[in-house]
């Protein structure tokens, strides 16, 4: 496990712990490592919810179906990450959703049980690991709303422009990469992927943004 420290070590869930703290901890949460190849399933919907997952490597996506097979894509998660904690907050007996690698990953997984009670060692730090959960979910929760107010816009344009524009303030420059594919952008802003595509070679025809696969560079902000 010593050789995920330097990720571990950036997740919020272990903010301010030190490198001793965290390896007692993780044996009392019942940390295990699971390799997750591209397109591989590590939970899926209806699963027992039964851990929170940390992405070492890689990286997943917490994907939605609805009754009639369309994909939504909630959230993108990078290494350092995590994904599941609202559901282990929430004490939910069966998953809502499926987590998908998007490529080969190293997935650290938790046991929400035991994060969410006392630690049978009396860890003087885990009630910091509460608290600190706590503020991911919270955090998560703020990213929830940001998304629902980009698929509450009224055009494919609308919503493709400001998740370029909320991309560029979240890197400070205007010139970024985003975490999906053509196909994952539009599941994650819930759009028809070939009217995306249009839109996007319309708005480089107008000079207001290159682009080459996730790569964007935005040239004006005109919607």
């Amino acid at each position: 496990m010593e050789k995920y420290f330097d990720v571990l070590c950036r997740c919020p869930l272990f903010d301010g712990m030190d490198q001793a703290e965290l390896s007692q901890l993780l044996g009392c949460l019942g940390a295990r490592v699971m390799e997750a190849q591209k397109k591989q399933a590590v939970f899926t919907e209806g699963d027992p919810a039964e851990f929170v997952g940390i992405v070492l490597s890689g990286g997943v996506q917490v994907v939605r179906d609805d009754y009639y097979g369309r994909r939504s894509i909630v959230a993108a998660v990078g290494p350092a990450e995590l994904f599941g904690e609202a559901f282990a907050c929430a004490a939910v007996q069966e998953l809502p959703v499926s987590v998908i690698a998007f490529q080969d990953s190293e997935i650290l997984l938790l046991n929400c049980r035991r994060i969410l009670t006392s630690c049978p060692n009396a860890c003087a730090f885990h009630a910091r690991l509460v608290g600190n959960l706590l503020r991911v979910v919270a955090g998560k929760n703020l990213l929830l709303n940001q998304k629902l107010d980009l698929v509450s816009r009224r055009t494919t344009r609308e919503k493709l422009m400001a998740y370029l524009l909320a991309q560029a303030k979240k890197h400070g420059s205007n010139e970024f990469t985003i975490p999906y594919d053509r196909q994952s952008l539009a599941d994650y802003l819930e759009v028809d992927r070939s009217a995306m595509s249009a839109e996007i070679s319309r708005l480089r025809r107008e000079g207001i943004l290159e682009t080459d696969r996730s790569w964007f560079r935005l040239l004006d902000a005109r919607l």
